[in-house]
């Protein structure tokens, strides 16, 4: 079983430490860079470019986060690199940028957004950019034909399912992409406990939790999990408390 000590160290900023999207925007640069200082690890996702770049952005359509319509898969990382997230100066930034900003001073811990059947090359693209990058990372995805890609390169990372759900033809799925060999899981708070995920525990694996919002809701998270992916308060007040 890898050493994930550093997965689980301290608690992970959800789609970097942003405001709740008033001034500081989730997945942007301006929120990975607030994150970094103040000490927390990075969760963050990635969707693939059409030009088979990773960039750093959530949803599948760009109206939400950036006023427009229009599908981020067809987009190049160079348009979008001129796209302002939520009026702000922040633009749609690649994988690579994060990298560059980050610097190893936290983890990171990617998520990636698969489309069944528009996949291909997206693993690579991911594992090609974080060569010779010096610093931890994770990798992760709710989608199992990613993780088979991921695994089937052998990275030196960490690959985890996100996942939740409390019922046992839920827990059955889970459990098929668990024998791939996975290290660690993101599940989803309010789903726990659960005997899917006391059992991965008791076989050593880390859960990290999303996403929580309050300090209740990180209470319930360190009974039955070894830390959470945060956003909307500040996790120091609760660790000082």
């Amino acid at each position: 079983m890898k050493d994930l000590s550093w997965l689980t160290a301290q608690p992970i900023a959800h789609r970097g430490y942003h405001d709740m999207n008033h001034a500081i925007w989730e997945n942007t640069l301006s929120a990975f860079a607030r994150a970094a200082e103040n000490g927390f690890a990075i969760e963050c996702d990635l969707q693939y470019t059409a030009d088979s770049v990773p960039v750093v952005f959530h949803d599948d359509d760009m109206l939400r986060l950036c006023g427009i319509k229009g599908d981020i898969r067809e987009k190049t990382a160079g348009e979008l690199g001129l796209v302002a997230i939520g009026g702000t100066a922040d633009k749609v930034p690649t994988l690579g940028q994060l990298l560059r900003l980050v610097k190893g001073r936290v983890p990171i811990i990617l998520e990636l957004k698969g489309r069944k059947g528009d996949d291909d090359g997206f693993a690579d693209a991911v594992l090609e950019t974080l060569e010779n990058y010096q610093g931890h990372v994770a990798l992760m995805s709710f989608d199992h034909w990613l993780l088979k890609d991921l695994k089937a390169q052998h990275p030196p990372y960490p690959l985890g399912l996100t996942a939740g759900g409390n019922q046992p033809e839920q827990f059955f799925v889970h459990e098929e992409a668990m024998q791939l060999g996975l290290d660690f899981i993101s599940y989803f708070y309010g789903d726990l406990p659960n005997s899917f995920i006391d059992k991965e525990r008791s076989l050593g694996r880390a859960v990290i939790t999303w996403t929580v919002r309050d300090h209740a809701a990180a209470g319930h998270t360190f009974k039955y999990a070894d830390q959470m992916t945060f956003e909307g308060f500040d996790p120091k007040e609760r660790l000082i408390a």
